[in-house]
């Protein structure tokens, strides 16, 4: 019974040191992953890059594993002259893969590794390829253009700047990043990467040559502004003349029409005195007597007056006795 447990025992002792070292020598590799052998701090053999079950020797060897997806790569903003002497702010982003994970192990070691080389290499490149282009080159695509229409269109827009806007294209942005691309990607084999796109994010002008460009817009729009000031009070002064002289007509036409009217008054006016003139000359004299002596005689009014004076003609004729 004793020897049959020891027996037992010793088995699954084996069986037990067995799986150990089955499961130490077995691992997987995953579609998106591949991996590289290390023994003693050493690569061992290929890459290996096909997904699904592997081995090796357990204890002394260890699976170093890396991504087969892109990595993306973003830059620091870069102030960078141009070919005319502008200095612009240049923003740049990149994605990448590792294309041999064992040379990329002995040169970059890992992700932060290759970030450190891709700053040197791209931001390199990038100013290189920058500082031999026009900047119409850098913010333009090759076919990019405008027409005289377009411009007509463009009220605003002064003579210095139509002088730009007409500036031909000769390869424009597309072309200096493939340029850019093309140059890196031929730096890349030694790291064992594969550079897949490079693209220019931003193009700014910095802080210095921003602001005299703002202060460049703000006069220009301040000179439309003035521009626009001055027709509209000249159109302003047009409309008042225009307004002054139609007051100046209407009026004189009022005054036309009034004196005309009065004329007309006065004219009947002195049909129906004559009228009534020549119905009874004594009755008509008689009344106009009477007004007169309303309106010249009051309570304070002292005249001396003869006693054969036709003034007082009828008040001497009212005051004689009725026969």
């Amino acid at each position: 019974m004793n020897r049959a447990s020891a027996t037992l025992g010793g088995l699954m002792f084996l069986l037990g040191i067995g799986a150990i070292v089955l499961f130490s020598s077995a691992y997987t590799i995953d579609e998106a992953e591949q991996a590289i052998i290390i023994q003693f701090g050493a690569p061992v053999g290929e890459p290996i890059t096909e997904p699904g079950l592997h081995f090796k020797t357990p204890f002394i060897q260890e699976v170093r594993r890396f991504d087969k997806r892109l990595y993306s790569w973003d830059g620091d903003p870069n102030q960078i002259p141009t070919r005319g002497e502008q200095f612009i702010s240049v923003d740049t982003t990149a994605r990448w893969r590792i294309a041999d994970p064992l040379l990329f192990m002995q040169r970059v070691r890992d992700e932060r590794g290759a970030t450190l080389r891709l700053n040197d290499i791209l931001d390199s490149v990038v100013r290189d390829q920058i500082s031999a282009t026009d900047l119409v080159e850098i913010v333009r695509s090759k076919d990019w253009k405008i027409s005289d229409e377009d411009l007509a269109k463009a009220e605003v827009v002064s003579e210095t700047d139509q002088e730009i806007l007409r500036q031909r294209v000769a390869f424009g942005r597309e072309e200096l990043t493939k340029a850019i691309l093309e140059k890196a990607r031929d730096l890349m084999p030694s790291l064992g990467i594969e550079l897949v796109d490079i693209r220019i994010k931003r193009v700014d002008y910095v802080d210095s040559v921003q602001q005299r460009v703002f202060e460049r817009m703000i006069a220009e729009r301040q000179r439309i502004a003035e521009q626009f000031r001055s027709e509209g009070q000249g159109r302003a002064a047009e409309i008042d003349g225009e307004t002054q002289r139609l007051l100046a007509q209407v009026r004189s036409e009022a005054r036309r029409g009034a004196e005309v009217i009065r004329g007309e008054a006065d004219a009947e006016a002195t049909r129906v005195y004559n009228e009534a003139f020549g119905a009874d000359p004594e009755f008509f004299a008689f009344f106009r007597s009477l007004e007169s002596y309303s309106r010249s005689i009051g309570n304070k009014t002292t005249l001396f007056l003869g006693p054969d004076s036709d003034y007082v003609r009828y008040l001497r004729s009212s005051s004689k006795p009725n026969d």
